[in-house]
């Protein structure tokens, strides 16, 4: 009988033919999906209403392995959930087998093979590209050094027009309080050589958009983690009279991905210099802790974009040390209700409250950027009702499809309309999801595709 390590054994393991080396196992045990390459034997497996993923590998292996998704759950990053190990497994001859991990199934994902299977979309690779560089950054930053950063070893899960990436290998990680910058370095190095090699046999089998080069996808993975890692980290100082920049580095934030949770604002003794570094946090949570400060329940996105006002208001006001909830009272008192109360009565119906006070934000950033000095709420609220909320026409009730809406040009300035010109799209298992139609397709644009699809064009006719 082999031996079962797991904090939550599921009973109708012990039945499955532990005596057979994973590889010969009957194909009624088996689930057939798709996974990427692995130097491992890896089978999916289905017991009783749940799938798991086996992967056979040495004891000393296995049993790190499943520490180390262990306290990368507990960290709440991403990765595939560790459900146990099986170890002292013998065929009948006595001769010993390897140990198998075995980690829960991540449903609705896919390896990066299968992206690429029939062809995929440029924007498509974009994306896929964002969420691999998402995703390392995350795990440096809770001190986790993968060891072998690969798509290979990543799995995809679509996230409302974007990718999102889990760490599905963590056979080589290790798990440091603070990763040094070499340890930063060495890891960026070993997906410089695995990511170009997995760009380039994909560019072999015909799978890889001819406008899309490896080395270029390559340079650009490592000069996005290296952008991402700079806002999420680096200490940003200014004089006293930029506090608009303040906003401007929450934005960027958001803009990369990455919601704040807070930001970590010192001040010198004069009050002249104002350093300040931000502290991230995942989505999901933002619309609770506002309606628990302030009583407004208000959609997700609009709530994050409150809570972040609400950390510059406490700034502004050089309230860091005061008790939150006092904070948040003030801020409902002198920013929230005061530009609502500064909204004509007949215009009121034209947005809902919270996204008035989100667009008078925006108004006002953009206003603050363009006079080079920090414009007030009440100047900006006037400039916002008669240039932007005079001219909107009511809310409408029912939203018109997304096929209607379009694609923006750049999802995070609407101003700039919507993209033109789209192109056939080959088949992707993701994009073609008939549960998927109704989605606003937006993606960020990092890379620039136009440029791109013109020297593509270019070559071809010199061709």
């Amino acid at each position: 009988m082999p031996r079962f390590l797991s904090a939550r054994p599921d009973p109708q393991l012990i039945t499955l033919p532990w005596d057979k080396p994973l590889e010969d196992w009957p194909t009624d045990n088996l689930v057939a999906l798709p996974r990427g390459i692995s130097r491992h034997v890896v089978r999916f497996v289905r017991v009783g209403k749940e799938i798991y993923a086996f992967k056979e590998v040495v004891e000393h292996l296995a049993r790190h392995e499943y520490e180390m998704l262990r306290d990368l759950n507990r960290l709440a990053t991403p990765s595939v959930e560790p459900f146990g190990v099986v170890t002292e497994r013998y065929d009948p001859d006595g001769e010993v087998l390897d140990s198998v991990l075995i980690t829960k199934h991540l449903q609705f994902s896919l390896p990066y093979r299968s992206l690429f299977n029939r062809g995929v979309r440029q924007d498509t690779v974009n994306r896929l590209v964002d969420a691999m560089v998402v995703l390392l950054a995350r795990l440096h930053l809770v001190g986790f050094l993968w060891g072998d950063v690969s798509l290979s070893n990543t799995l995809f899960r679509r996230d409302a027009g974007s990718f999102a990436a889990y760490l599905v290998d963590a056979e080589t990680g290790e798990l440091h309080e603070e990763l040094t910058d070499g340890q930063r370095e060495h890891d960026l190095s070993i997906a410089r050589t695995n990511l170009f090699g997995e760009f380039l046999d994909v560019e072999a089998g015909g799978l890889l958009d001819e406008s899309l080069d490896p080395q270029t996808l390559v340079e650009t993975i490592e000069s996005r983690y290296r952008e991402l890692w700079a806002e999420l980290t680096e200490v940003e100082e200014f004089d006293g009279s930029e506090m608009h920049r303040i906003e401007g580095r929450v934005r960027r934030l958001n803009a990369l991905g990455f919601d704040v949770a807070e930001l970590d604002i010192t001040t010198d003794f004069a009050g002249s210099t104002v350093r300040i570094q931000p502290k991230v946090v995942d989505a999901g949570h933002h619309t609770r802790r506002l309606l628990r400060l302030t009583g407004l329940d208000v959609e997700e996105n609009q709530a994050r974009r409150l809570l972040n006002d609400l950390d510059y208001f406490r700034a502004q006001t050089d309230q860091q040390n005061a008790d939150e909830a006092i904070v948040a009272h003030q801020w409902l008192q002198q920013r929230f209700e005061p530009v609502l109360a500064a909204i004509p009565s007949d215009l009121r119906g034209k947005l809902e409250p919270a996204q008035i006070y989100h667009e008078v934000l925006d108004h006002r950033w953009f206003e603050s950027e363009r006079a080079g000095h920090e414009i007030s709420m009440p100047d900006a609220t006037k400039s916002y009702v008669r240039t932007v909320l005079r001219n909107l026409p009511d809310e409408q009730v029912e939203v018109p499809d997304s096929d209607e809406l379009g694609r923006l040009e750049n999802p995070y300035d609407p101003s700039q309309g919507f993209a033109d010109g789209e192109q056939d799209k080959p088949y992707d298992p993701w994009e073609d999801d008939p549960a998927a139609e109704t989605e606003a397709d937006v993606q960020p644009g990092f890379l620039d595709i136009e440029a791109l699809r013109r020297r593509s064009a270019e070559r071809q006719k010199q061709a």
